[in-house]
């Protein structure tokens, strides 16, 4: 299947490399894209599985606001390669089956910090509250980020982003602007562009619904959520030392059920994904959060992409998906 992908991405790049169509024109509506043009022998080569190994929370910036963070806390087991730790000096982090926000986080607005002290409640009271991983739903952007498999496809004017978890898909338009009339949806509009090394990728229209959420504590949002990401390859030392940080506020998932795991032998380049979050009618400012991403490998099917179907996977069954239900029994 790779030597396929990396054939018909050798195709597409040749074709791009004689159509100017690749170059990045001015778009107001795509927020801020570059007017520069960038050949493609310049792009960064971003297709391939990638696993991300920290959770359930997004990771915080070096710097600046960030995400809502999770009260539940227990002290790491590992580290970000799999070592066990002394139970002496492991830090306290993110409990990776309790997702229990902080509803004080300052970025809420009073009626979101209310939202996320009822999930919290529900998930500390009455079982795991429920979240579009649960109830088998659309994930939206950014909640998508948790998941612990990604694959992106790239290809001259569009960019195509897989997730494990449930077939997740995504589709970005390239050198494109959103547009001025937009129905709202699960997934967004999303248009991107090259900046130099780094993908940029901007959403809006993104619909609220039943359990609609930012992150698995329940952060809400509305539809004027507007979602910047930002990706590119960092050196092994730079991702290293960014999870090493990360791994300071959440537990480590080096080893997972998902089918793609982390190659803990890689030093090749790693994918930094950092992305800015805007939402007036939820939060009080822009917030912050990164994600580093590990070359994955596919741990069940020899590198082929895994099959986790929310519905039909046995290991979810227990989480109680959402089924039709009659208010009164038949019988």
């Amino acid at each position: 299947m790779y030597r396929q992908r990396d054939f018909l991405l050798l195709a597409t790049l040749a074709a791009a490399a004689a159509t100017p169509a690749l170059g990045q024109d001015a778009a107001p509506a795509a927020r801020g894209a570059s007017s520069a043009k960038q050949s493609a022998a310049s792009i960064p080569d971003f297709s391939r599985m990638w696993s991300n190994t920290l959770g359930p929370g997004f990771s915080p910036p070096a710097s600046g606001p960030g995400p809502v963070l999770n009260k539940a806390r227990q002290r790491a087991a590992i580290d970000i390669f799999g070592q066990p730790l002394s139970a002496a000096n492991a830090p306290i982090v993110s409990m990776g089956g309790r997702r229990v926000g902080d509803y004080t986080a300052p970025i809420l607005q009073p009626w979101a910090a209310q939202v996320v002290k009822a999930h919290a409640e529900t998930e500390v009271n009455a079982g795991p509250a429920p979240n579009p991983i649960n109830q088998c739903r659309p994930s939206g952007v950014p909640f998508v980020f948790y998941n612990l498999g990604m694959e992106m496809i790239q290809q001259p004017n569009s960019i195509t982003m897989l997730y494990v978890y449930d077939h997740e898909v995504r589709h970005v338009r390239l050198n494109a602007a959103h547009p001025a009339q937009l129905t709202p949806s699960w997934f967004g509009d999303s248009v991107g562009h090259y900046e130099g090394d780094t993908l940029v990728i901007d959403t809006v229209g993104i619909k609220t619904g039943p359990y609609t959420m930012v992150d698995q504590f329940g952060t809400p949002h509305t539809e004027a959520l507007h979602v910047v990401e930002r990706y590119r390859l960092i050196d092994f030392e730079a991702a290293k030392e960014a999870m090493e940080r990360g791994a300071k506020e959440n537990a480590n998932f080096v080893r997972n059920d998902s089918g793609v795991v982390p190659d803990l032998n890689s030093k090749a380049k790693h994918l930094q994904l950092a992305f800015t979050v805007e939402d007036e009618g939820a939060f009080t400012t822009p917030w912050s959060a990164t994600v580093i991403y590990r070359p994955g490998l596919s741990a069940w099917l020899s590198n082929e992409w895994p099959e986790a179907v929310c519905a039909e996977n046995p290991h979810e069954l227990s989480r109680q998906a959402a089924v039709p239900t009659a208010d009164n029994p038949d019988f």
